[in-house]
């Protein structure tokens, strides 16, 4: 984690409206960017979708796509906007979301991450997320190897242990 404050930031649903945003940061954070129309997708047509986003100075900061699948809250994508990165964002994100993710039957995460991404691997390492597996040359744009990472329990007080002390800020 960074040694920089973080960031006074609206954690709330992501809208159709947030959408050119929100693809932005995708496509500054990735070599494989999901298209728009994909969010748009997540937001209007699938059921077990959970899309939030971080909104600092009226700006779309950060935004997150979580699957529920069964028991399991599945990351989709999770990304920072390179003006925001280093200020608990994306922590931010992740604990609200899992939170919101655990009243919908969720009790484990999963995700699937890059092996060379160490910045997003020691986030998940904070969590509590452990390795438990690999795809070996997931990522169609160079063959890099995904490591599966998995949070075996979903717990409330350790979640809740990420977001900022002010309600109205989580």
């Amino acid at each position: 984690m960074s040694d920089l404050p973080a960031a006074p930031a609206v954690l709330r649903p992501m809208t159709l409206e947030d959408v050119p945003q929100v693809q932005a940061i995708d496509q500054l954070s990735f070599s494989l960017p999901w298209p728009e129309s994909s969010f748009k997708f997540e937001l209007t047509e699938n059921e077990n979708s959970l899309c939030q986003v971080a909104v600092v100075d009226g700006r779309i900061a950060a935004m997150i796509v979580v699957w529920i699948i069964v028991d399991e809250a599945h990351v989709g994508t999770i990304a920072t906007h390179p003006d925001f990165r280093g200020r608990g964002l994306a922590r931010q994100l992740l604990a609200h979301t899992l939170l919101q993710a655990m009243p919908l039957g969720a009790a484990l995460a999963m995700l699937e991450v890059r092996r060379g991404n160490t910045p997003a691997i020691h986030l998940y390492e904070a969590f509590g997320f452990e390795v438990c597996g690999e795809r070996r040359h997931y990522y169609q744009d160079n063959g890099e190897d995904a490591l599966l990472m998995t949070l075996p329990k979903l717990e409330k007080a350790h979640l809740q242990s990420f977001l900022p002390a002010h309600p109205d800020q989580a």
